[in-house]
């Protein structure tokens, strides 16, 4: 019989984790038996509803950190206060993230330069910060949330798209120098999933959308979070260095 809970003894930092994905994923974490550091920049309320359910649902350690990722220091420092608060990290999933879409033509360097601190540099100062333990204690588990748009490309979101690209490139370069110490590094590229960034397209983006998807539909928070857990899972520690598509089909 598989352990019901293989990350028992596990903290985890997962960052946008007050919705969506994040949310998900850090429910996934404590119901496998993770404490949760639920990290937030912009939703207080929701971050620590998240933090009340992973406690009453779960009987799992867990409490809210909040940090402006695009200020290096602050983002670096969810890091230092996951350790303080939960005795150290193991596990980091760099889930946040933020679009101001618009043609390449169009879009103001302001939109350029925020998608790319979010999305992509405070990713960077977070896996730095977190491989200083991971090192020491010869193990650790990274998990960079890319997206499909990242490895196809997206029209209107070459921001978006240059970031999500760059967190690959990322997680293989990490993955390459921290494999002998224990520590794997991978991504998963979502797809069109619904989560708050989608419902708001309108109706016939969404249908233009799902149109395009072999599997006909769009994927959900829940399934992206499955494929972040089995990455950091015991049995998967031979996986590094991948990219994990969760898109229905759509880069097929």
């Amino acid at each position: 019989m598989s352990d019901p809970r293989p990350l028992e003894g596990r903290r985890a930092l997962v960052t946008g984790a007050s919705r969506g994905i994040g949310r998900a994923t850090a429910m996934a974490f404590a119901k496998a038996g993770a404490a949760v550091a639920v990290a937030y920049s912009a939703h207080p309320e929701s971050a620590e509803a998240v933090v009340t359910a992973l406690r009453n649902d779960h009987g799992a350690t867990a409490i809210a950190l909040g940090a402006d990722l695009a200020d290096p220091s602050a983002a670096a420092g969810l890091v230092e206060q996951t350790v303080q608060a939960l005795g150290g990290i193991d596990i980091v999933v760099n889930n946040a993230g933020i679009t101001r879409d618009n043609l390449a033509m169009r879009l103001a360097d302001d939109d350029w330069d925020a998608v790319i601190a979010i999305d992509l540099t405070a990713a960077f100062h977070i896996c730095r910060a977190a491989l200083r333990p991971m090192l020491r204690q010869r193990f650790g588990r990274i998990v960079n949330v890319s997206s499909i748009a990242g490895v196809i490309g997206n029209a209107g979101q070459s921001n978006y798209s240059a970031a999500k690209a760059g967190l690959i490139g990322l997680t293989k370069s990490l993955a390459r120098e921290v494999a002998s110490r224990d520590i794997t590094v991978n991504a998963v590229a979502p797809g069109f999933i619904e989560t708050d960034m989608t419902t708001t397209l309108a109706d016939a983006v969404q249908a233009s959308a799902i149109a395009a998807i072999p599997k006909g539909r769009m994927g959900t928070a829940d399934e992206v979070a499955s494929a972040i857990t089995f990455l950091v899972l015991p049995e998967s520690g031979y996986i590094t260095g991948h990219v994990l598509h969760v898109d229905g089909g759509l880069a097929a």
